[in-house]
């Protein structure tokens, strides 16, 4: 063990020396690999960021929810089939109480969703393009709200379709200049409504989930002035605990078929879509984008690679008189090769240590000048260490070798 340690410290130290007595080479050699590493790095931070980012949103859907809906989500693969769909019914409020009516067994919670867009206004303040969305009482169960102010609805007033609506973070910001929201009135769709509540601020979402931008109000006042099976309608169905999602589908199916009194030998008309059909989709999609980073970034270590080896090379000759004095006093095979390959790595990873720098600098920055959530993970740094020492090994390795082979009395005589 001590004779091993003496090993690498010697070789590391030498390897040093070369390194540090040739600093512009050194420089401009480990420029290769930084700049591979920070390619591939950033890649792979950005990717990472983007898919927790999306794969929180589609956990804020619900594992163990059922969304009945007119459109299937995801396309299994291949091009997605819409002639078999756009003549389906839209989901709308006759079927959220028929369902209800019927029970669906295995069912915990049950919320229509309906909606439009519209300007809301107050006073001389506007927000426009407002997303307005139509509710049931369940709603509250199924999506965690929290509120700046106000409360939630009551059963009453949702069954009866009252103008009340809660106000979305950033509505209620477009809308504060005329004071307080909380029992004050805002116009939707020329009918004034009672704020009752104003949401917290949940931040942007990649799947649309997020409430900042949005009003709530009764699905039932939608149906009455807006319409019934409006674009994008959907019915939430939760699964009670100990019921798994595909149980609850077929429950649903059951249903919903003879609610719309299908044949037994008709398609469905409708879709039933849950969170994991997303998840599986993510999966691929992350898969094929790694790889194209992988790909990409792989290239501009390959030529840093390539850069150090030409240079380990290029030392080698340079200081083959004194590793022929190094050879006649002892020194071992395996000794010189540590140490040209202590150097090829050193470089490597100095190299490497860099790229993961600039790459942390430029995610910070990103991270600051945008709402996105940016940030390199340990598992990407070690990525990037791991990399870095392998480059160097395998570029340092045939030169370290004819280092390693050289006679030591044609050696020094080399430079004589």
């Amino acid at each position: 063990m001590r004779d091993l340690f003496f090993l690498v410290w010697e070789s590391g130290r030498l390897a040093w020396n070369a390194m540090t007595a040739n600093l512009l080479r050194t420089v401009l050699s480990l420029l290769g690999i930084a700049v591979g590493i920070f390619s591939i790095i950033s890649v792979y931070a950005v990717v990472d960021s983007l898919e927790r980012s999306i794969r929180q949103s589609v956990q804020g859907l619900g594992a163990d929810v059922v969304y009945v809906q007119k459109w299937p989500w995801g396309g299994g693969g291949g091009e997605y089939p819409w002639w078999k769909y756009f003549q389906r019914p839209e989901v709308g409020y006759a079927d959220y109480q028929r369902l209800s009516e019927f029970g669906v067994r295995g069912a915990d919670a049950m919320v229509l969703i309906n909606g439009t867009s519209a300007t809301v206004s107050r006073g001389n303040s506007s927000v426009e393009q407002t997303e307005v969305r139509g509710i049931t009482y369940d709603y509250a169960q199924l999506n965690q709200l929290k509120f700046q102010a106000g409360r939630y609805f009551t059963d009453r007033e949702l069954r009866s379709g009252l103008p009340y609506c809660l106000v979305g973070a950033d509505v209620a910001e477009g809308l504060a200049a005329a004071g307080p929201l909380i029992g004050s009135s805002v116009r939707i769709l020329g009918t004034e409504f009672q704020v009752i509540g104003v949401l917290a601020q949940e931040g942007s979402s990649l799947v649309g989930e997020s409430h900042d931008a949005r009003v709530v109000v009764p699905a039932k006042w939608i149906v009455g002035h807006v319409g019934d099976e409006l674009n994008g309608s959907a019915i939430q169905v939760r699964a009670q605990p100990g019921v798994n999602v595909a149980q609850l589908k077929e429950q649903l199916r059951s249903v919903l078929r003879k609610i719309r009194r299908q044949a037994p030998s008709s398609d469905d008309s409708f879709a039933l879509n849950e969170s994991s059909t997303l998840s599986s989709g993510l999966d691929q999609m992350f898969g094929v984008i790694g790889l194209a980073g992988t790909v990409i970034g792989g290239f501009s270590i390959l030529v840093g690679g390539f850069g150090i080896a030409n240079i380990m090379f290029v030392s080698v000759r340079e200081r083959t008189g004194q590793i022929g004095v190094q050879k006649a006093l002892g020194a071992t095979r395996g000794f010189i090769l540590a140490q040209f390959l202590l150097e090829s790595v050193l470089l490597s990873l100095v190299g490497g240590l860099i790229g993961l720098a600039l790459a942390g600098i430029l995610i910070a920055v990103g991270a600051a000048v945008s709402d996105f959530e940016l940030a390199v993970s340990l598992e990407n740094v070690l990525t990037g260490i791991g990399l870095s020492a392998f480059i160097g090994l395998v570029a340092g390795y045939a030169p370290a070798e004819m280092a390693a082979r050289l006679d030591p009395v044609e050696a020094i005589r080399f430079n004589q």
